[in-house]
């Protein structure tokens, strides 16, 4: 409940029960400036404050807290069984999991979540991440080339997009905490917030009764990814056929750490038979992230989050209680843009050379060659995400619509 504040300017007192519930969680530090402010700013500062879930809060700071100094023992590798690698799968299996898949897009099942916050600062760029072009002979950006893969399987499975189809939604803000978990404060009346993150959507999902409205149409699976993949395959029809027959609540899809130092977070599992959380590359101790597993030869800890998830709806609303089954599937899907050209890793030059070297490969497999080339494109082709999804049915229409 929101405090009174009109009677701020006769009084030089904060309000009494903010300031003990600001003491029931150790943040009374906020008003330690009060006798400062004007009047105005007081009423900004109250104001500010009262829009904070402070219980909320508090369980992420005091969680935050306990996964600090994780003993190394209580990590344990992801086991190979909670890992099903495409290219060890046969064709059968394959072609099931995708009619399984086409068939519940068909049957308006699926949702697409894109969490496409963030600038494009780290690219040179001050308009939205999705919005760069990475340089592909179509000159598409990051958002037009993953609508036109949305498009591309809706088309496949006999449906069409209408504007009540998309919907935007803004994920919070989080206040900016110090070491001993006290709010740091941006101005005297004002305390520093910045985006919840990733972690944040699910809050999001609920605050904006998107989880209601999807029940509401049928929807009961959930393609979550990260616009800054220019390799994404937006509601792949064989992850969710995959998804759906292994039952299991929550999967994500992994790729091969490949080096020690890739700044990626990575699978793990938290003690023996406990949950599978993702722990970040900052956080991994430098020794484990260079252990090697003794049997295969590679990174014991080697399975890295690229932000591809599938999710039931009945998770989603019961993501609180945290997760009582997970899974992975292994793919070759990542290409990340975050960098400018000239960087050493996950450029728009780097992520370009993997679309077109793909698209190629797609090409040849479908029987098609390249017949000439442009110095700047000569490493390869640029297939239409309209003409095909993730390279199928390529056969009749790839020598008119490879981008050359």
């Amino acid at each position: 409940m929101r405090e009174p504040v009109s009677d701020l300017n006769h009084t030089s007192l904060p309000p009494q029960s903010l300031l003990e519930r600001l003491k029931d969680y150790g943040q009374e530090d906020a008003f330690a400036l009060w006798d400062e402010l004007s009047s105005e700013e007081r009423h900004h500062l109250v104001n500010d404050i009262q829009t904070l879930d402070l219980p909320r809060v508090d369980r992420i700071i005091r969680c935050s807290f306990r996964s600090q100094g994780l003993p190394a023992a209580a990590i344990e590798p992801v086991p190979e069984t909670n890992v099903s690698t495409v290219e060890k799968r046969t064709m059968e299996e394959r072609e099931r999991w995708w009619k399984m898949g086409l068939k519940a897009i068909s049957d308006g099942k699926l949702g697409v979540l894109l969490l496409s916050g963030g600038q494009g600062t780290r690219l040179g760029s001050s308009d939205p991440k999705g919005c760069f072009n990475i340089g592909l002979p179509s000159g598409k950006s990051l958002f037009q080339l993953q609508a036109e893969r949305i498009l591309c399987i809706q088309r496949l499975a006999a449906q069409s997009v209408n504007e009540e189809q998309v919907t935007f939604f803004q994920q919070g803000t989080i206040p900016c905490v110090s070491r001993d978990g006290r709010f740091i404060m941006e101005t005297p009346y004002r305390v520093a917030k910045s985006p919840d993150g990733n972690g944040g959507v699910y809050s999001a999902l609920k605050s904006s009764r998107l989880l209601e409205d999807m029940a509401t149409r049928g929807i009961k699976y959930l393609d979550c990814y990260g616009v800054d993949n220019a390799l994404v395959r937006v509601a792949d029809p064989t992850f969710l056929g995959y998804f759906i027959e292994t039952g299991v609540a929550a999967a994500a899809k992994v790729v091969r750490k490949a080096y020690p130092q890739e700044k990626v977070g990575v699978f793990v599992r938290r003690g023996k038979g406990g949950p599978v959380s993702v722990v970040e590359y900052s956080e991994l101790d430098q020794s484990l992230a260079s252990a090697i597993n003794q049997e295969t030869g590679r990174l014991r800890f080697c399975w890295s989050n690229v932000c591809l998830h599938m999710f039931t709806l009945e998770f989603l609303n019961q993501v609180a209680n945290g997760l009582e089954k997970d899974s992975m599937f292994c793919v070759r899907e990542f290409a990340p843009v975050k960098n400018a050209n000239g960087s050493n890793f996950d450029t728009p030059d780097s992520a370009r050379l993997l679309v077109l070297r793909l698209h190629t490969r797609w090409v040849v497999a479908a029987g098609g060659f390249l017949t000439h080339s442009v110095p700047l494109y000569a490493t390869g082709v640029e297939v239409s995400p309209l003409c095909s999804y993730a390279g199928r049915k390529l056969e009749a229409i790839c020598p008119f619509h490879a981008s050359l």
